[in-house]
């Protein structure tokens, strides 16, 4: 039971963070689902990218704007904001992954979590 509530939180929370990159057209957007696959690793991660690091910066930013607004939380921890060609935002239940276009390709996290349901979601 406890579960499935935490479930539901992380799903919408990951919602909300889908939500902020379409806010600033963050391309490829990816969802990850860890839930039954990974037990000890967060229950998704969200994915995109952007061809600027000014783009890249943008979409993180939205992204905490808007899980801030709409849920009141911050994330546990940030990283990657001074070079801003791979921010992640931890949210412990939902990891966030924003990219520039070419580290994306080359870290190709999607394959690195293959068991992983994976579903993509359109920009705005």
């Amino acid at each position: 039971m406890v579960k499935s509530k935490k479930v539901k939180e992380s799903t919408y929370l990951s919602e909300v963070i889908i939500h902020g990159i379409q806010e600033k057209k963050g391309n490829e957007i990816a969802r990850l689902d860890l839930q039954n696959v990974y037990s000890s690793v967060s229950d998704y991660f969200v994915i995109c990218h952007a061809e600027s690091t000014t783009q890249v910066r943008a979409i993180a930013k939205s992204v905490e704007e808007e899980v801030h607004k709409t849920l009141k939380q911050d994330p546990w921890r940030k990283e990657g904001f001074d070079h801003a060609e791979w921010i992640l935002l931890d949210y412990i239940d939902v990891v966030v992954h924003v990219f520039k276009s070419d580290k994306r390709q080359f870290y190709a996290i999607e394959d690195l979590w293959g068991d992983a349901e994976l579903k993509y979601f359109q920009s705005a």
